[in-house]
């Protein structure tokens, strides 16, 4: 359901949906030059609510010359950021907004130039014309700050932490990202939903197939397109194979960083093992190839011996890391973020069951109602251990459901849509990825191109709460902490 308001209308709506339990998923501005008249903007709020799967989107069309709309902020904490986001991709500014300082753009990005407007054309030439970034400064007897990043030690992406600490307490900590903006979803624009592909699988390598997967339901959902159940069933295996062998990652990942190095290597043989799997499965280790617009198609079903197997490594990898009192010592009531905390700042995935959120988009939006299961795996202590438990819980319940789908495809590989029941302007993709829920919204030009598509990684809304479930922890708890949560650098700096 859309509905179009004037800027003013905005606050009202907003705050009802809210009140009946909606919430804010994804706020995306619009130039629509290229579609309709010239300089035309627009900014589109998609709000979400589960039971049923609800879905509302509220458009208001904007002054080019004076793009305002009034900031959301106070009402909810992921709008301000989303408003930010947006008045640096476009120039949309959300009047009232507390802090309206910038997000995305860093301050070496010169002002007045709004890089996803149509006629942005290229950077003018960098510099220093609007920094320094205002870091809150903490003062007091023995307080010190420690900079980390943005360059590290690692694979991962840039990010910049700063302490500030006393002995070995944090008492704040400020993340600062966005140090690579790929464009992404500007390289979206004019290309056709096949081509478009190949940009989701890689908008946060470890989430191919949920970010593809969420494009491909935007995409079916814009044209009304329904996709076979076999599909579906093929499509939910793959994302449950993409879960586990990050959750394994993780867990092995959380015992090395409490100095328990034998468990890591096994849970990275166990996670070689998964991807040999997904090799197997469609010749790609990181599932990519597999989903495709109306359908999937993959090489082989995974043999579910093997999996139920793998589910018994993983849990002595579990039982011994829980026997061993360090590892318990270190993870239970390590950075616990609150249930109050995590619904506050609208966090998703295991991040917010953990915190004794039931969040999930399987059962709050699903695409394979039938065959998911009914039970929601959350812990309510928000700490290290509780994230950690989530983790080996779901790749139990992971392990069941492909088998269990796999038996309901009875060896078939591939099925797609034949026909589409029309073409619609816009459509929206919700999907449960691994760290949470992924949400795109696309939209098409006349010529069926697409010309618009907006990406929420779940690291959007999660990022915020790592600083928050750090305060008071000493900074030797930041690296156990940092992968205990396991955020997208790529994800959140499209």
């Amino acid at each position: 359901m859309i509905t179009t308001l004037v800027p003013a209308e905005l606050p009202e709506h907003a705050s009802s949906l809210l009140a009946q339990g909606y919430r804010l998923a994804l706020v995306a501005g619009h130039d629509d030059s290229s579609v309709h008249s010239a300089g035309r903007l627009r900014a589109v709020y998609l709000f979400t609510a589960a039971a049923p799967n609800r879905r509302l989107e509220l458009h208001v069309p904007l002054d080019p010359d004076a793009p305002e709309v009034p900031s959301l902020a106070r009402l909810s904490f992921a709008a301000g950021r989303f408003e930010r986001e947006m008045h640096d991709l476009f120039g949309i500014v959300p009047t009232g907004h507390p802090l309206p300082r910038r997000l995305v753009r860093h301050f070496h990005w010169p002002q007045g130039w709004y890089p996803m407007l149509t006629g942005a054309g290229d950077p003018p030439e960098f510099g220093d014309l609007d920094g320094p970034y205002p870091f809150r400064t903490v003062e007091g007897p023995g307080v010190y700050e420690i900079p980390v990043g943005p360059v590290h030690a690692g694979m991962i992406g840039p990010g910049h932490f700063r302490f500030s600490v006393v002995g070995e307490t944090i008492l704040n900590l400020k993340a600062r990202l966005w140090f690579v903006h790929r464009g992404l979803e500007k390289l979206f624009h004019g290309r056709t939903p096949e081509d478009g592909i190949e940009l989701a699988e890689r908008v946060s390598g470890d989430t191919s197939a949920g970010h593809t997967l969420a494009f491909c339901l935007a995409v079916e959902d814009a044209h009304r397109l329904s996709v076979p159940e076999d599909a579906q069933r093929i499509r939910a295996i793959l994302l449950e194979l993409e879960r586990l062998y990050n959750h394994v990652t993780d867990i092995g990942a959380l015992c090395n960083d409490v100095a328990y190095g034998v468990l890591n290597a096994h849970s990275q043989r166990v996670r070689e093992r998964l991807l040999r799997i997904n090799d197997t499965v469609t010749g790609h280790r990181l599932l990519r190839g597999a989903i495709h617009v109306g359908g999937a198609t993959i090489a082989a079903l995974p043999d579910p011996h093997e999996l139920a197997a793998i589910g018994v490594d993983v849990g002595e990898i579990v039982a011994l890391a829980l026997s061993n009192t360090v590892v318990a010592d270190r993870f239970t009531g390590t950075a616990p973020l609150s249930q109050a905390q995590a619904a506050d700042l609208g966090t998703l995935g295991v991040v917010a069951r953990a915190s004794g959120l039931a969040i999930d988009a399987r059962h709050d939006h699903p695409f394979l109602s039938s065959e998911f299961p009914r039970a929601i795996h959350t812990r309510t202590d928000g700490d290290v251990l509780s994230r950690f438990l989530v983790r080996a819980e779901e790749i139990a319940t992971s392990i069941a459901m492909i088998t269990s789908l796999t038996d309901m495809l009875g060896g078939r590989t591939a099925a797609t849509a034949r026909t589409a029941r029309g073409t619609g302007r816009s459509g929206v993709g919700i999907v449960e990825g691994w760290r949470g829920t992924i949400v795109h919204r696309v939209e098409f030009a006349g010529d069926g191109m697409l010309s618009r598509v907006k990406i929420v990684d779940p690291s959007f809304f999660n990022w915020p709460a790592l600083p928050v479930a750090l305060a008071d922890t000493i900074v030797p708890d930041f690296p156990l902490t940092n992968k205990s949560f396991n955020l997208s650098y790529a994800g959140n700096d499209l």
